[in-house]
C-alpha cells in the first residue's frame, strides 16, 4: 500500500469515526451525505434579505451543479456557454474569496436549452476533488488537489450520447469514485481507483434512454452496503459496490429517470417521467441475497409526481418535491399521503431538510420554505434576484445557496 493509499484510508477512518462532526461540518457529494439531503444544522434562518447573506459572489459563466464544502473550502463549478469552458473554483468559506481556480477547455455540443455544460456536482474526499463532465465524445473525470488545485489524473471513461446533454453525479465509497454511465450509447457503471483513476471494476448496461440519476449506498442493518442505481433500462439495481456484481434488479420504469433514489422508512424510493413531469414512482423493499430474500416493489405512488427534483425525508416521513410545484407529504412506510400541496414555481433543483424544515429553490429564483411536518405550513418565501436550478448546500450551520451566476451564503454564528 502506498502513503497516499495509506493517508487516504486514514482520513476515511477518522471520518467514519466521527458522524456527528462529518455530517455537521462536511457536504462532499450532491445533496450531502449519502444524497439525503439532510441536515441538523441550527442557524439557518427562516426567512432573511439580500442584507443578511453573510457573503455574495459572482461565478463565471453558468452552472446547475450544486455547492460541495469541506472544512474551510467550498468549491463549486460552471461552464462558459460560448465554448463550454468548464471551471472549479475553490473558496474560502469565511468570505468567498477566491483560493484557487483551474479552467479545462472543451468543445460546445447540442443539449438541451434548459441543460447546461456544467452540471454534475464534484465529490470530496480528505484530499481531493473530483469533477466529471461530458461532451458525446468523452465522458471526463477529474481529480484536483483540494489545497492548490493540482491536477492529480485525467481520464475518459468512453462517451456519453444523449439529445439532452448530461447530469449524473460522482460519489465515492471507500477507495473509489463511482460512476454511472446510462445513456443511448454503450452504457456502464465504473469503480475508479480514487488515487489513481484507475479502473477497479466496471460493469456494463443495456442502453434505452439516456439517465440522469446519482446513486446512493443502501446500507442494511446486518448486511453489506449495496450501491443502488436507478434508469429506465434496469429499473432499480442494487449491486456490491466493491465489485460492481448485480445483488438485484427490479424492471420498474418505462419513463426516463432524472431524479436520484433516496432511503426512508426502509424503502427505497425512485421516479420517472416524461415531458417535464414525473409519471412513476415506485417504494421498493430492497432484496439480500444471503439471506434470500428477494427485493420487491411495496407500493407506487400516483399524483403529482417528482421528475427532476429528488425526494427527501424527516424521519419516516418522506416530502416529493414536484417540478411543476406540487409538494407531497407521506408516510414512506405505508404510502398514506398525509398532504399535497401547490407553493408554485417550477423546479429543477432538489428539497433538502434542515431540522424541521424543508428548503428548495425554484428555476425563477423563489426560495420555498415549509414546515417538515405532518400539517401543511407554508414559512417563507425569499427572492433570490436570479434564476437557480441548483440544491441547496448546508455545512458547519452555514447554507450555500447557488444561482446561475452567483454564490451565497447565509446562516450560521
Amino acid at each position: 500500500m502506498t502513503c497516499r493509499h495509506c493517508l487516504l484510508l486514514m482520513s476515511c477512518l477518522l471520518l467514519c469515526s466521527l458522524p456527528h462532526l462529518a455530517l455537521a461540518q462536511q457536504w462532499t457529494r450532491f445533496r450531502g451525505p449519502n444524497g439525503a439531503g439532510l441536515s441538523d444544522a441550527t442557524g439557518i434562518p427562516v426567512t432573511w434579505t439580500a442584507a443578511d447573506y453573510r457573503w455574495r459572489v459572482k461565478l463565471p459563466g453558468i452552472g446547475h451543479s450544486s455547492p460541495v464544502v469541506a472544512g474551510e473550502r467550498i468549491f463549486v463549478t460552471s461552464a462558459i456557454e460560448d465554448d463550454a469552458t468548464r471551471i472549479v473554483r475553490c473558496l474560502n468559506v469565511a468570505d468567498g474569496g477566491l483560493i484557487w481556480k483551474r479552467s479545462f477547455d472543451s468543445t460546445t455540443y447540442e443539449k438541451n436549452k434548459l441543460n447546461g455544460y456544467m452540471v454534475s456536482t464534484p465529490a470530496l474526499d480528505a484530499e481531493c476533488v473530483y469533477m466529471t463532465w461530458t461532451t458525446p465524445r468523452e465522458y471526463t473525470a477529474v481529480a484536483l488537489t483540494q489545497d492548490k488545485g493540482r491536477l492529480l489524473w485525467q481520464r475518459s471513461v468512453g462517451q456519453f450520447e444523449s439529445q439532452h446533454g448530461s447530469g449524473a453525479s460522482p460519489i465515492l465509497f471507500e477507495e473509489m469514485l463511482i460512476l454511472v454511465n446510462d445513456q443511448l450509447g454503450a452504457s456502464s457503471a465504473i469503480g475508479l481507483d480514487r488515487a489513481t483513476g484507475k479502473t477497479r471494476w466496471k460493469i456494463d448496461r443495456r442502453a434505452v434512454k439516456a439517465a440522469y440519476s446519482t446513486p446512493c449506498i443502501y446500507r442494511p442493518k446486518n448486511g453489506e452496503p449495496q450501491l443502488i442505481l436507478s434508469s429506465t433500462a434496469h429499473g432499480m439495481s442494487s449491486h456490491d459496490p466493491h465489485t460492481g456484481r448485480t445483488n438485484w434488479e427490479l424492471d420498474v420504469f418505462q419513463n426516463r429517470v432524472v431524479s436520484s433514489p433516496v432511503i426512508a422508512g426502509g424503502l427505497i424510493f425512485a421516479s420517472a417521467g416524461v415531458g417535464g413531469g414525473g409519471r412513476e414512482m415506485v417504494a421498493v423493499a430492497p432484496g439480500d441475497a444471503e439471506k434470500g430474500i428477494e427485493a420487491k416493489v411495496a407500493y407506487e405512488i400516483e399524483g403529482s409526481l417528482p421528475y427532476v427534483p429528488t425526494s427527501v425525508a424527516r424521519g419516516e416521513l418522506l416530502f416529493l418535491w414536484s417540478d411543476q410545484g406540487v409538494v407531497t407529504c407521506l408516510d414512506a412506510p405505508s404510502g398514506k399521503i398525509h398532504w399535497r400541496e401547490r407553493v408554485g414555481g417550477r423546479f429543477f433543483g432538489s428539497p433538502v431538510c434542515v431540522g424541521d424544515r424543508l428548503y428548495c429553490m425554484s428555476r425563477e429564483g423563489q426560495m420555498i420554505v415549509l414546515a417538515a411536518a405532518e400539517k401543511y405550513k407554508l414559512l417563507a418565501e425569499i427572492d433570490l434576484e436570479e434564476p437557480s436550478c441548483a440544491t441547496p448546500s448546508i455545512a458547519d450551520g452555514v447554507m450555500y445557496l447557488r444561482t446561475t451566476g452567483h454564490l451565497m451564503a447565509i446562516g450560521g454564528e
